[in-house]
């Protein structure tokens, strides 16, 4: 039985290691778009390179989070951890010195890999650790000091660009590792659930996987590259996803159990999840870029401009998920969206020469309310939505579903909105390609309302309530492991 208590010294370090592990995927997700115009022009990479370096970190992470933490739960929960952590730093080094565009973007698909093993394996080493009396405020300490860590992001990311350069987004990373590995291996205790003896799903991950590749790469190619060639990859792309399910629900311990889908609650708010975080996704790729290259700012006035929209999750957030326990998710998951439809448009007013107290800000206000409306609730229900036995799962694949909806939009809008490859090199260009850019994400917001107006239903009063109440993260919503298991998957 897991005994460490919060006060206790091991407590604290144990509280220490998983922040800092975690922190350093949360901040390179929300670091690294403010540094895409910089990336671009050192390497003389095109639209589509930028693309990729955001979407090949997207694509390892979302395909393999749901193994991660299994992972965990057979070889040990702090050697996966560690082994994440140790990943990640050593692909971000590669990210760091990469000499062109191929080499960073094959260094991101490793960084994600890292980060499939660390981030859920810090929330099961909480769940492992304390003592059952302590594990929510320690579960809600890890989720807020982590959303500090993500509203620090696009700060220091543009501190960073403008400074000593965009390469020490990424080597940053080191230092944090070699602080965070040696306390993991002294102070934090190893565990693991020997009841687990099924097969790993290697092949359901390396499928689903392979099919998010195949249709990310037919999105980014589809506006450049060959017909027949995009055509070929689109097709490959559908018949992997479809091998996919027919291994998933043949497999006797599947990594993606389908029969979860059973619950038309579960089924329907994970679609209102795709909805709004590939507007999500969409906006805070674009708008870093649309703030440097159309508005003229610097990389850290822009990274500066998006944080309302963190600060306002972090203060706000346990807030509004007690709002919604009182009336319900319903409201809020009608309310939210919308709200941050209205934001997205509020974006048009942002161009050449655009201020930030009249131009930026009420937008990134308005869109940081909104999301404040819909992220708790969201997690709820997702929670409320299946046994409780299986809640870490749900959460997994809600998490997942998110970053998905992300890595379409990074891939599909620009095609969606006819931006070039060279685009991002000039103003009027992308302003144009970026005003429909923000029509369509509040397209996908209103259509996210629309769904939770019509499928979402009271919570029942005996429902498992989120542990992670205060959340900063922008690009998906927060991990929730198994109380009785600590376990993710």
């Amino acid at each position: 039985m897991p005994d460490v208590r919060m006060a206790s010294p091991q407590g604290k370090w144990i509280l220490f290691t998983t922040v800092l592990g975690s922190s350093m995927a949360l901040l390179d997700s929300t670091v690294v778009n403010v540094a895409l115009p910089r990336i671009g022009r050192d390497l003389d990479a095109d639209l589509a390179a930028l693309q990729w370096t955001v979407n090949a970190y997207l694509l390892t992470l979302a395909g393999l989070i749901l193994l991660g933490g299994s992972l965990g739960d057979r070889y040990g929960r702090r050697k996966v951890f560690v082994i994440g952590v140790v990943w990640f730093a050593a692909a971000s080094l590669l990210c760091g010195v990469a000499p062109d565009a191929g080499v960073l973007i094959a260094a991101r698909a490793l960084q994600g890999i890292g980060g499939a093993l660390l981030t859920p394996g810090s929330l099961a080493l909480i769940q492992a650790s304390f003592h059952r009396d302590d594990r929510s405020r320690a579960v809600g300490l890890w989720s807020g000091f982590g959303g500090i860590g993500a509203a620090v992001g696009p700060f220091l990311g543009g501190y960073l660009v403008d400074g000593p350069g965009w390469r020490w987004v990424f080597l940053l990373n080191v230092p944090l590792a070699l602080v965070c590995v040696p306390v993991a291996l002294r102070r934090v205790p190893e565990s693991g659930d020997g009841r687990r003896h099924g097969r790993f799903d290697v092949l359901g991950a390396f499928l689903g996987a392979l099919a998010l590749a195949l249709v990310t790469y037919a999105l980014i190619e589809a506006g450049s590259g060959s017909l027949g060639v995009v055509v070929a990859v689109a097709v490959a792309g559908v018949a992997t996803g479809v091998a996919f399910v027919v291994v998933e629900h043949r497999r006797p311990d599947p990594m993606l159990p389908l029969d979860i889908f059973a619950s038309r609650q579960f089924t329907a708010v994970n679609l209102v999840t795709l909805c709004v975080y590939a507007a999500f996704g969409g906006f805070f790729f674009l708008s870093a870029v649309q703030l440097q290259v159309v508005a003229g700012w610097s990389a850290l006035g822009a990274g500066t401009a998006l944080l309302p929209t963190t600060a306002l999750m972090l203060l706000l957030s346990a807030r509004s998920g007690a709002l919604a326990e009182r009336i319900g998710p319903r409201i809020p998951l009608t309310v939210g969206p919308l709200l941050c439809a209205a934001g997205m448009l509020l974006m048009l007013r942002v161009g050449p020469g655009a201020s930030y107290v009249s131009d930026v800000l009420p937008a990134v206000l308005v869109l940081g309310l909104g999301m404040v409306s819909l992220v708790a609730p969201l997690t709820a229900t997702v929670l409320a939505s299946v046994d409780v036995a299986r809640a870490g799962l749900a959460s997994g694949i809600n998490n997942a579903a998110a970053r998905i909806a992300g890595l379409v939009a990074v891939a599909g809008l620009p095609l969606l909105t006819g931006m070039g490859q060279e685009a991002y090199r000039s103003p009027d260009a992308f302003n144009d390609a970026f005003r429909r850019a923000m029509l369509l994400c509040a397209a996908a917001l209103t259509l996210g309302a629309a769904l939770a107006f019509t499928t979402v239903r009271r919570l029942p009063p005996d429902c498992r309530r989120p542990e992670c109440r205060t959340h900063g993260s922008v690009l998906a919503p927060p991990l929730e492991g198994e109380r009785a298991k600590g376990r993710l998957s």
